[in-house]
């Protein structure tokens, strides 16, 4: 089952959705209370499920990557650059089988 990390940084709080093999599959943006950040991740939570959430993204280079938008269109998580569409595809299908039930652990 992954894991959810949350940190503080130097300008807020942010998470890592991480699966069982410690590699990060969504990261969040900065927030500026720790509280803000839990919400972030029960937002991910119950967002992660439906596959209308996830926005499939190609960069300048031909890199491709995703955002979790919760329900009003705001982005949740970003993911990781992957080589090809199918890598992609595989993070947001991780994305979906892990946040559900991940745990929250504070680094």
């Amino acid at each position: 089952m992954g894991k959810f990390v949350t940190r503080q940084t130097n300008s807020g709080y942010r998470f890592n959705l991480k699966a069982d093999n410690g590699q990060t599959i969504l990261t969040s943006e900065t927030y500026t209370s720790k509280s803000a950040c839990l919400n972030g991740v029960e937002s991910v939570k119950t967002n992660a499920g439906q596959d209308n959430n996830y926005d499939r993204k190609t960069s300048a280079n031909n890199k491709h990557y995703f955002n979790l938008k919760a329900r009003n269109g705001q982005i949740i998580g970003t993911s990781e650059m992957y080589e090809t569409s199918q890598g992609r595809d595989n993070g947001i299908e991780s994305v979906k089988s892990n946040a559900p039930a991940a745990s929250v652990v504070e680094e």
